[in-house]
């Protein structure tokens, strides 16, 4: 079948829209009419050469639809379901998942940065040439096929449109607040970045009942938006958030502090602004071959806690129905966090509003 897609050739490059060749799924694979699709900064690292991938490659990886045909042996879903699709797949028995660290899965670990399927090819191409799958996904695309295990069915109440960014910002954002630090009530925290995985790390601490929240951007629409997610307090970004936040905190510094950007100089700048005894947790994903310079003998003396957190440290099949269920008895504002939706024509226009500062987050939506 034929598939309208975004495609990315090289660096700098915009995205183009292309009609591109799309196999039937194949054994343990799903075919997906894609309905909705994020616009995240994960993609955008593709753009700036921040992340390294085999091309052309359809990026999206933050996407849901509708089941519409499945392959030989799928057993998870069936066609109708409506799916939110989860980037980082995982077996349920390798050594990762049997110690209830399923975002680590490592089977499909050189599958997916190959930007194939599990038997190493593509379902996509163009004139016979293969064209990359980004994170399992590639849904940037009407249509897209994808392995059984990156379907997580929701309810239909959820709007494809939420269920889209459950696949990715809010299980990142409020995993990394739930699962990763495991934030105690009436703690303080602090939030670097208030995109859409920074928003939902605030709301991620709200739900755990921190009293103090406070958001960090250079964008000041970003903080105005951050208030409406439960920030208490709202700074910009530069050398004097630092001395801000311990002001806010009687001179200790944070409980927790969150970096959703990916900025190593920003990532410094959090062991700085969290208490000794505190953790910081990096959220945002760093250019491939970059460092960080984090002195090792102010984390010895101070015990300062500093970890990862990869997706959320999420377990999908329990994560996303959790999320969306909150959603639905409205302990979740999802639906605020959908700034503007764009059909994908218009994915270039999407990604300078990303870039802008000015909106939370875009979706791509698809008839």
């Amino acid at each position: 079948m034929k598939t309208q897609a975004a495609v990315f050739h090289e660096v700098n490059t915009p995205f183009k829209i292309e009609t591109l060749d799309l196999d039937a799924p194949r054994a343990g694979e799903v075919l997906i009419k894609v309905a909705a699709a994020g616009v995240c900064h994960s993609d955008w690292h593709l753009m700036t050469g921040a992340t390294k991938h085999p091309v052309p490659v359809v990026p999206g990886h933050e996407g849901a639809g509708v089941v519409e045909a499945a392959g030989e042996g799928v057993t998870r879903v069936k066609p109708g379901d409506h799916v939110s699709l989860n980037w980082a797949p995982n077996c349920g028995t390798c050594f990762y998942c049997l110690n209830d660290r399923p975002s680590l899965c490592s089977t499909y670990v050189g599958p997916i940065w190959a930007g194939t399927m599990m038997d190493g090819t593509t379902r996509l191409t163009k004139n016979g040439q293969a064209v990359y799958h980004f994170s399992a996904l590639a849904c940037f695309a009407d249509h897209c096929v994808v392995p059984q295990e990156c379907c997580v069915p929701l309810s239909k109440e959820v709007p494809l449109t939420v269920a889209a960014l459950i696949g990715c910002a809010v299980t990142t954002g409020v995993g990394a607040a739930l699962n990763t630090a495991k934030v105690r009530p009436a703690s303080s925290v602090a939030v670097y970045g208030a995109g859409g995985v920074g928003l939902s790390v605030i709301m991620g601490a709200r739900l755990a009942g921190a009293s103090r929240i406070i958001a960090v951007d250079r964008a000041e629409g970003k903080l105005d938006i951050a208030k409406e997610f439960g920030a208490t307090d709202v700074l910009m970004a530069g050398p004097d958030a630092v001395g801000a936040i311990k002001k806010l905190t009687e001179g200790r510094g944070a409980d927790y502090v969150f970096e959703a950007i990916g900025l190593p100089a920003v990532q410094e700048q959090c062991l700085d602004a969290v208490r000794p005894g505190g953790t910081v947790v990096l959220v945002g994903v760093s250019p491939m071959g970059s460092g960080t310079n984090l002195p090792g003998a102010i984390i010895t003396r101070q015990e300062k806690t500093v970890t990862g957190s990869y997706y959320g440290s999420a377990n999908t099949a329990r994560d996303f129905p959790l999320y969306a269920d909150l959603y639905l008895k409205g302990k979740l504002d999802l639906d605020r966090l959908i700034s503007k939706t764009y059909p994908l024509e218009q994915i270039n226009e999407a990604y300078a509003d990303m870039l802008s500062g000015e909106i939370a987050r875009g979706v791509i939506v698809f008839e």
